[in-house]
């Protein structure tokens, strides 16, 4: 059972026995009722007498009528509202009023229980059947999605490419290498001075001095440490 259908079947529940509480009240109260006409001017006429209370009665049922019906529609209707009310009210005050002055407390009590309980026990029901009506329905099984259709290829027309001949492959120039640096004559002083670092190495290592190591005690160009090296050899 699912939620809805258990919330339908507890509102049909409802419904049976209010249905049941508000027969028995207009039987107490339509009876009630009856007696006051009797004893307020229409005893002479038995038919009078039970004719009296469907006057004030038929209000109620006619009003709870008009709310049942705005409830399955899931309006508010205010005259069913008010001819409810206002049958309601009547019925209860007609039926305290004809219990007499000076009788005991109870009585007024026991006189108001029955249009007061049907009252309160329709307006209830009619609370719930706005509702249930109101309440979008949400425990069903939901709807089988239905399945994606892949769009069809679309058609591609034959396309005839030209073949355009290769054009000659670009063969780049080569590029004169980098021309040779004048290497400028040493001067006989550093000339000297080279000698002496280069004799030193020797001593020191017990090699020739080369190149790298030259330049920097000598802190000069490599092609100048080069043309030194090489006018030391």
């Amino acid at each position: 059972m699912t939620k809805q259908e258990a919330e339908r079947t507890a509102i049909l529940t409802a419904g049976v026995v209010i249905l049941a509480l508000t027969a028995v009240a207009f039987w107490l109260s339509y009876a009630h009722l009856a007696d006051v006409a009797k004893t307020n001017g229409l005893a002479a006429s038995n038919a009078r007498t039970w004719a009296w209370p469907a006057t004030l009665d038929l209000f109620i049922v006619a009003g709870e009528v008009l709310m049942f019906r705005a409830a399955l529609r899931g309006v508010t209707d205010w005259w069913a509202i008010g001819l409810t009310v206002a049958g309601s009210l009547g019925s209860i005050g007609l039926n305290v009023a004809g219990v007499g002055a000076g009788a005991p407390r109870l009585h007024y009590v026991v006189a108001a229980v029955p249009p007061s309980a049907a009252l309160l026990a329709f307006g209830a029901l009619m609370r719930q059947v706005h509702n249930l009506v109101a309440t979008p329905a949400d425990d069903g099984p939901a709807p089988l999605a239905e399945p994606e259709t892949e769009p069809a290829p679309a058609e591609v027309a034959d396309i005839e490419v030209e073949r355009v001949p290769d054009a000659d492959p670009f063969v780049p120039e080569l590029l004169p290498g980098p021309l040779p640096v004048a290497v400028s004559p040493v001067p006989p002083a550093l000339l000297d001075h080279a000698r002496k670092i280069a004799d030193a190495h020797h001593t020191a290592t017990g090699n020739e001095i080369d190149p790298g190591t030259l330049r920097a005690r000598l802190g000069v160009p490599p092609q100048l440490a080069d043309a030194i090296v090489a006018q030391l050899a």
